[in-house]
């Protein structure tokens, strides 16, 4: 029998920052890391040593402008406010019998910059203008459907759209 290959390629996106619709705007947009801190147990007795989660590290990510945009630049020169980031993309989803469809793929993020860019400049080049930000919550949805959900604030984890918190809140009463 033989088995079916899906393709779900990410063809292009778009940026939203606090709703305003920065199309055309951006050259690149790196998405944080979701990266788990883990610690090393060992223990008497045991042959080997084992690494368990303990938390998540913190969210950081880029977006690098393409060119200069009073509308970002004074959103991303405020440190001390967190802003709703949004990138919408388009997946096209391909079988062994061709395209299938094209749904949406939706990251929203809470966000505050932490680097204001005001650019290198040269001769004839476009200049460098790279916003970097902390993250403390992001959700992915692909075709309506939550892949995860991670608010470090509020201490929510889910997956799939289960709780992976749940007993954890629970014990500590949160």
């Amino acid at each position: 029998m033989t088995k079916k290959i899906a393709r779900n390629i990410i063809t292009n996106a778009n940026i939203y920052l606090n709703g305003k619709n920065f199309l055309g705007r951006a050259e690149e947009v790196k998405l944080p890391d979701i990266a788990t801190v883990v610690q090393e147990h060992k223990a008497l007795g045991k042959i080997g040593k084992v690494e368990l989660p303990y938390g998540f590290d913190k969210m950081e990510g880029e977006i690098k402008w393409n060119g200069l945009y009073p509308e970002a630049a004074k959103l991303v020169a405020n440190p001390f406010k967190v802003y709703q980031l949004q990138l919408r993309a388009s997946v096209v989803r391909y079988a062994g019998s061709g395209r299938q469809d094209e749904v949406p793929l939706v990251v929203t993020l809470s966000v505050n910059f932490k680097k204001s860019p005001l650019g290198t400049f040269k001769q004839l080049e476009a200049p460098d203008l790279n916003s970097e930000y902390g993250c403390t919550y992001v959700k992915m949805m692909l075709d309506g459907e939550e892949i995860l959900e991670l608010d470090v604030d509020n201490n929510v984890f889910r997956v799939d759209g289960q709780d992976m918190l749940a007993d954890y809140n629970a014990n500590i009463g949160g």
